[in-house]
Order: C-alpha cells, then structure tokens, then sequence
C-alpha cells in the first residue's frame, strides 16, 4: 500500500491550513466515500475521506462527485453532528496510518463538544468513526461486529480502541544508533523487507528505492557492508528532511509505458528506470486526487469496454481460422494442372482404351523422356467420359482457385480491419471513443443496432496536439475520425504521417501551405507511433507524405488508405513528449 505513514504525514501537513475553518457541507457519493466541504475566508475546500480496501485515503479533492438523491444513514448522522462544526485539530499519532480531526460543534443542547473523526487506512479493515467528547463510538462508516472480527469491534455506544499498533521505529524520530542496532537484529534478509519490519510508516515502494539506492541498483540483503551502512543511513537522514521540510519533498507518481498507474510516492522514484513513467505534481493532495482518478477511470474503461475486447478477439480468432482452412483448400487446387494432363493424355489415346479397363497406360509426352504413365479410369465410363471427367475436375479448380484467392484476400482485409479496431480500443480514453468504436462496428455490420440507445453518440474532436515550432498536429481517434481527418479536414500541402506496416492513428501535421521544420516533422511521427501498436517499441517506422498523395480505395474499408511519394522516418515513441505537447482544450 504506497499511501504509507510518512505520505499521510505529508497529507496532514496541508490539511493543517484547514484548522480554523468550518464543516460547511457533507456527502457521500458512495458506500465507501465520504466528502466534508470546509469553508474558510479563502473559499471552500473539499475533503474526500476513502474506507475502499485498495484505495483508502485523506486527501484535498478537486473533483466534483455525484451524489445520490437518498443521503445514507451515516452521512445524515454526521451532517446532524458536524456541520457547521469548526475544526481545532489534526492529529497523527507518530507514523501510523491514522487521522484524527478535532472538531468543535453544538449538541443537540446547544453545548459546545469536543467530537473526533477518526480516519483509519488500514486496507481492508480501513474506517471512518465518529467518537464523541468521552471517547465512544457515535457510529462508523462500516460497523465492525463479532462475526466480522473477534479482536476489536467498532459499533454504536462502545469505547473507542485504537488499533493495536506494532512495535517499530519511528523514521521521523529515530537516530543512528537505534537504526544500526535494528540492522544487526536481522540476518539473511532482504534489504527492503527487513526495512518494512524495523521502521513505521515505511511503505514498499520506499523500501525499495532504499535498497536501490544502497546496492547502487542490485539487490542488497542483510548483513550489511559498513559502506552499505553507510549510504543506507546517508538515505534514511535524506528521507527524514524530507518529512520535515516540505520544499524537500518530490510528489511523483509512476506508470508503465501502457499507462497503467503502479505507484505513487513523496520521494523520486529511481528503481523502475526506463521500464515506467514518472510523473511529477506540487502537492501530495494533487499526487492522490490525480492517481486515483486515473485509475479509477482505467477501472471503469476497462470494465466498460470488456464486451468489446472480447468481441473482437473472438471475431478476430474466427476470421483467421477461417482464412487458414481456405488456404488449405487453395494448396488442393495446384493438383488441377494435373487434371488437365490427364484429359489430354486419355484424349489422345482414345483409341487404345476399352470401356472396363481400370486403368489407361500411356506415354506421358509431357515429359521428355515420354515415361510410361499410369492413369485411374472409372469402369462404369466410356474413354472419352473419363476425359471429360477430368477435365470437370480442372475447370471446377480453376474457378474455386479464382474465388478462394478473392476470399482469402477479403478475410485478410478483414483481418486488419479487426486488428485496427483492437488497437483504437486499446487507446480508448473515454466513454465516447467506446460509444464511436460501437457506432463504427453496427455500421459494419458486426453489432447489431441498439434501438434503445437513444440518440448516436456526439463525435469527439481528434486529439489536438502542438510542435515546439507552434504547427498544430491532430490525431485520429478511431478508423472513421482517421478518414475524416485524412479525407476531409487535411489540406493538400498537410502532412499525413501513419506507422509502416503497424496499426495506429492517421496523424496531420498542419502546415499552413508552408515547408514544416524538421522538428515538426519529428515530433508528429513520434505521436504517429506512440498512437500505434508499437509504443511499445524502441524504433518505429513511420511513413509520411504530403496528404494530396493519399487515396482511399473503392469500397475499403474505413481508416484503410493507400498512398505514394512517401519518406520512411525511424522515431521512439516518447509518453512525456506526447502529454507535453497535448493542447488542453
């Protein structure tokens, strides 16, 4: 879990500027979210306080959730005791994953009480408890019964107990001799696991990069060297300036070149290499409400487009095995040349043939040596019928070979047809590019319509992005927006850039009638193949023309072009690059 103590402690550092405010509004958009608006002189600030087992947090939102129509029992109860509640504190007992917010508020007397919001991350037995001023339990966001745990119950009138707490050393009070002493205790360990048991508020990710940064990238266990003591206290010091200078801290978050968000920390995080992305925000609230919004949408678009998926894998499975049994049948027609010689051969030695015999010995001129060749005859046909028969044979090879070249060509387009869908739909990023590639798919003729769908879905805008020289460039989103944009919204003296030989989007570098900058060119071949299958590929071919040279053929099928006068440029899909030329419409 990367939301570790020292991160939460990061955390409350800026919530500390909240004391003084009031508790103006409260939500809770889900079973597992809850939403505390504080309004001070300088404006609202929204509080999003999380109990999901993956995604426990406390944190500044600037997300606007939707609420339900219906208030849930817990949020009704914490709007009749807090709101309008003035909040006096926030307290961390040393590193643990726990916060607790002193609120001031009226009772139902009028009395001014002292009521906690205890906010407990702890994975799946994460928490939010309401304790009044004599340190009961008011209620909780999930209500902790026996048949739940036998250990610590969380229910209505109970006392409240905190968490049992292991015993480790604080990383923000602890000195050299008490982490050399730590060191020893241990033997045969993995750096970075020993660390998640000696030090509280130490998640994995830190742990790891101590021990990357100790082994000077190469695994470290324990005993260590007096010079991997050293550098392990030299990171440890590092890090505690970290928790107690905040212009110390480097909020960074990092992801997989598939963007898959893996981890987020309070500290550069160097031990991934050139294997992920990272990316950088001003503040720990930032690096969350990002992280999580992300990754939820990720969530969601997956879940939303697994139908989809699955579609087209099937589809795309059916249509090969369909291709390789016609190109089985394709390799039996080469036998027809053979049918025809053997209706020439029978033809010419009509006259030494009975009606009867089995087979008809002739001389294969064919060959010149003339061998002696043998040919099956059908007893119950005359000579000149067997010849025929033959050449029935030839004739109906000849017209299968003719179709099934024309299906196999067909099955092929189809295939890439297919292909080229997968791959829009792996780069979908919102609900509308699903809706467009479902459109696309009833168009073809592979969904069927749904009537109860209402209206077609609103088309988005190709992805819009800017050269460092100032030329716009412009993406393509799916195979039909690639036609519009390559067909339509192109000049002729625009260039159109497209990976060679791999799917990806049709790319338009606007160039105004004018001869672009090399740079230009560059940097829309790298959007090129980084909106492509191979992003994932050190070099990519992409080919490049002046759009007056691209031609859609009769009947293709859509995003399917051919083109000519083309140059070849070899580029590394670069995911900063792309997001830092991104224009923010």
């Amino acid at each position: 879990m990367a939301l570790d103590g020292a991160f939460l402690h990061c955390i409350r550092d800026e919530l500390l500027a909240l004391i003084g405010t009031r508790i103006d509004k409260i939500y809770q958009p889900s079973r597992d979210e809850l939403v505390l608006s504080f309004r001070g002189r300088g404006g609202a600030v929204k509080v999003l306080f999380s109990a999901s087992a993956d995604a426990a947090r406390v944190h500044i939102t600037q997300a606007i959730p939707e609420n339900p129509a219906q208030p849930p029992m817990f949020c009704m109860l914490l709007r009749k005791h807090l709101s309008g509640g003035k909040l006096e504190d926030i307290e961390q007992d040393g590193l643990e994953r726990i916060l607790r917010f002193r609120i001031r508020a009226n009772n139902e007397m009028g009395d001014s009480v002292l009521l906690t919001l205890v906010c407990e991350m702890m994975g799946r037995f994460s928490n939010v408890i309401l304790v009044n001023e004599t340190g009961r339990i008011i209620d909780s966001l999930r209500r902790v019964d026996e048949e739940i745990s036998r250990v610590r119950l969380v229910l209505p009138g109970m006392e409240y107990l905190p968490p049992p707490r292991e015993h480790r050393i604080c990383m923000t009070e602890c000195n050299d001799e008490e982490i050399c002493q730590q060191l020893a205790n241990g033997m045969q360990t993995p750096l970075s696991k020993a660390v998640i048991r000696m030090f509280e508020g130490v998640s994995p990710i830190v742990a790891r990069e101590w021990e990357f940064y100790v082994g000077k990238g190469e695994a470290v266990s324990l005993p260590l060297t007096a010079e991997q003591t050293s550098r392990f206290l030299f990171i440890v010091r590092q890090t505690q300036e970290m928790l107690r200078d905040a212009d110390k801290r480097r909020f960074t978050s990092v992801r997989t070149k598939e963007g898959i968000l893996k981890d987020f920390s309070y500290m550069h995080i160097a031990q991934y290499g050139a294997f992920m992305i990272s990316s950088a925000y001003p503040s720990a609230s930032e690096t969350l409400d990002a992280f999580f919004a992300q990754r939820d949408r990720d969530t969601r678009m997956r879940q939303r487009a697994n139908d989809l998926f699955r579609f087209l894998a099937n589809a795309s499975e059916r249509i090969a095995k369909r291709v390789a049994n016609q190109k089985q049948e394709l390799i039996a027609c080469e036998s027809m040349e053979t049918n025809r010689r053997r209706g020439d051969l029978i033809s010419a030695n009509l006259y030494r043939i009975q009606r009867g015999d089995h087979v008809a010995r002739v001389e294969d001129f064919y060959d010149e040596a003339c061998p002696l060749l043998e040919i099956p005859l059908d007893v119950r046909l005359t000579p000149a019928q067997n010849a025929q028969y033959y050449y029935k044979k030839y004739r109906k090879a000849c017209t299968a070979r003719k179709k099934l070249t024309a299906l196999i060509a067909d099955g092929e387009q189809e295939q890439m047809y297919i292909d080229s869908v997968f791959d829009a739909l792996t780069r979908a990023e919102c609900e509308s590019d699903l809706a467009q590639l479902r459109l696309e798919l009833t168009e073809q003729g592979y969904l069927r319509e749904n009537r109860k769908a209402g209206k077609p879905p609103k088309p988005m805008q190709p992805m819009h992005f800017r050269s460092s020289d100032g030329l716009d460039i412009f993406v393509g989103r799916n195979n039909k927006q690639n036609d519009q944009l390559t067909l339509k919204f192109a000049e002729k003296t625009d260039i159109w850039l497209h990976t060679q030989l791999v799917h990806g989007a049709h790319v338009i570098l606007v160039t105004n009638g004018q001869s672009p900058p090399d740079r230009s060119v560059e940097e829309a071949a790298m959007l090129s193949a980084y909106f492509s299958k191979g992003r994932d590929s050190a070099q990519v071919k992409v080919d490049y023309c002046a759009a007056r040279y691209v031609k859609k053929p009769s009947g293709a099928r859509p995003g399917m072009v051919i083109y000519t006068n083309y140059r070849t440029a070899f580029v590394t899909p670069n995911a900063e690059l792309a997001e830092k030329l991104r224009v923010k419409d």
